[in-house]
């Protein structure tokens, strides 16, 4: 048998600014040439288990460690960066945060440079390597003219090119359409195949990152090795649910109906999921027997847009003549791939960029007068990236901040902001600067920012990016009650389990044009819509038209109204955190 390309033996880990270990007595053997998926709540240890393979542990973030890592050869903590970097590459999150280059070659070529290869051989070594994840026609463009999918293709070059034996991907689907996230995940099973690279991903969407096989799925909680299992033994079990960790839809379903689940049945992925007539038999009956949901009366409008159209250059337009109402008290989802103008569309909305033609009305009234404050008092909005929002140094400070010049007491500030802190899951860390937070946690604080100052309407953008399953669902449940209480939830979103299991609507764009409004549902059932807008079809779809449901549609809608029904039955309300989730570990 082939000697263990990563090996961690007895290893522990603690960060120099906490009390406890975030790793305790990890035994873990990674082979080459296997893929590997590592998943666990946040603060679960898992993005410290990776450091501690690409060298940022204990390097750039101070620690003790006891036990041994070999990586590729390599005593790992007793190693440089630059030494590891030579045998894993990573991929990080944000690709934006990895570009160092004025063009995708410059950037793609960077390490070769500074390692002074001639410079044939190091044009040579570029072009293959961007041949091989696909950019080799944008050599010349600048990092910031890529779509998503083709920035995480040119990070993903800029690691290759140093001919790595480890491949490290730490949530690649995070910043991505469904398409494109498709697209991401294919990309790396052909890497693989083409390279015999070991890959480890690290990711919150596993039924996503199942689009492609896995050898492995490593559960990671509470610092410790929970599973190591082969992904249809462990879909089978209920570890994942146990650790909060999503299991794929379809699975969820099956579990409803009271489907066996076994490895043979291969519930890894749907496509691959074998059912006999008797499995079917349950899922038909399971479906027959939940109600359908229940018609809302129609509320009258709180917000129309009126043929609205803009572009951030004369040429182009960003939007193009753009018309729908929300009314009060809806939860709708806005979708669409990468650059479809959904963000766009939300700024004009605020009012941070001005409308070339069309008109805003909020309850009726034209806003086209009103200012930025003006429109904010009755209009919320958070924004994707938090740090981009953040403008004080400690969270409560952050969060009282809109309340200022409010005309509020001191005591009725305090009482209103540690009520929103109480329901985001962050008192406990009210008089903590916000430095000390994960990526997850800032978005947390500027949700809690806009809630406090009790919006009509508020809008998302990508509220739950970054955030495992257990703060999606308190998030999503909170931002629930609030519709529910009668405030107007508008959410700008890649994730396609969030539009189902939320939203009652869906407006569906493409290149600047509102293509469809209709229910998540008919929208994912829908293939041409799919394609259009780089969505992602449903896993539900698949199984009712394997178990001969019709529509297939009806079957999403059910099995959604019960799910919800289930977790909100089983949710917690966020207010306590792990030490480790405090360091963002």
């Amino acid at each position: 048998m082939a000697e263990p390309i990563i090996s961690f033996k007895d290893f522990t880990f603690q960060y120099r600014a906490q009390k406890r270990p975030t790793l305790y007595d990890i035994n873990l053997d990674i082979y080459p040439g296997e893929r590997v998926l590592i998943v666990g709540p946040s603060g679960s240890g898992k993005s410290t288990l990776a450091c501690c393979i690409n060298g940022l542990i204990p390097h750039s973030y101070a620690g003790q460690h006891q036990g041994t890592l070999i990586v590729d050869g390599v005593d790992a903590p007793n190693s440089g960066i630059f030494e590891l970097s030579q045998h894993v590459g990573t991929v990080l999150q944000d690709p934006d945060g990895q570009f160092v280059g004025l063009t995708v070659g410059e950037d793609i070529a960077f390490s070769l440079e500074n390692n002074c290869v001639p410079q044939q051989e190091m044009i040579d070594l570029t072009a293959q390597v961007a041949a091989m994840v696909g950019v080799q026609d944008h050599l010349e463009y600048a990092p910031h003219e890529l779509s998503g999918g083709q920035k995480q293709r040119v990070s993903l070059a800029g690691v290759m090119v140093n001919q790595v034996k480890i491949l490290l991907f730490d949530e690649p689907l995070a910043n991505l359409d469904p398409s494109t996230g498709k697209q991401a995940i294919e990309l790396i099973d052909e890497i693989q195949k083409k390279s015999d690279t070991t890959v480890l991903i690290i990711e919150h969407r596993l039924e996503d990152v199942l689009w492609r096989s896995v050898d492995r799925i490593v559960l990671v909680n509470q610092g410790r090795i929970q599973a190591d299992l082969r992904p249809d033994e462990l879909l089978c079990g209920s570890q994942l649910a146990e650790h909060g960790i999503r299991e794929p839809l379809y699975v969820t379903a099956l579990r409803y109906a009271g489907v066996a689940l076994t490895p043979e049945k291969k519930p890894a992925h749907v496509d691959t999921l074998v059912l006999d007539d008797g499995d079917q038999s349950l899922v038909r009956s399971w479906y027959h027997n939940v109600p359908a949901p229940a018609e809302k009366a129609e509320q009258p409008v709180l917000l129309e847009v009126k043929d609205l159209s803009f572009g951030y250059t004369k040429e182009k337009h960003t939007l193009e003549h753009v018309s729908f109402t929300i009314r009060k008290g809806e939860m709708i989802s806005i979708v669409g791939r990468n650059g479809a103008g959904k963000s766009t569309l939300s700024k004009l909305i605020c009012g941070f960029e001005t409308p070339d033609s069309g008109s805003l009305y909020l309850e009726g009234r034209d806003m086209g007068g009103d200012s930025i404050r003006e429109r904010a008092s009755r209009i919320g909005y958070v924004m994707q990236n938090p740090n981009q929002m953040i403008s004080k140094t400690m969270i409560f400070d952050e969060v009282a901040l809109g309340l200022k010049n409010s005309g509020l007491t001191a005591d009725e500030i305090r009482a209103r902001v540690e009520d929103t802190l109480k329901i985001c899951g962050l008192y406990p860390f009210r008089n903590w600067p916000i430095s000390a937070l994960s990526f997850g946690q800032k978005k947390r604080v500027t949700i809690a920012s806009v809630l406090v100052m009790g919006p009509e309407l508020i809008i998302l953008d990508e509220p739950t990016a970054g955030q495992d399953f257990r703060h999606y669902t308190e998030i999503m449940e909170f931002l629930r009650g609030l519709n529910e209480k009668g405030v107007t939830v508008c959410m700008i979103t890649h994730d396609m389990h969030l539009m189902l299991e939320y939203t009652t609507r869906a407006l569906v764009f493409n290149t600047g044009a509102l293509i469809a409004d209709s229910t998540p549902a008919q929208v994912l059932c829908n293939p041409d819509l799919i394609e259009q807008a780089a969505l992602k079809e449903t896993s539900l779809f698949t199984l009712a038209e394997k178990c001969g449901i019709t529509p297939p549609e009806s079957f999403v809608d059910r099995f959604i109204l019960h799910d919800r029904e289930v977790r909100s039955h089983g949710s917690t309300d966020g207010s306590e955190l792990s030490a480790q989730e405090k360091c963002g570990a």
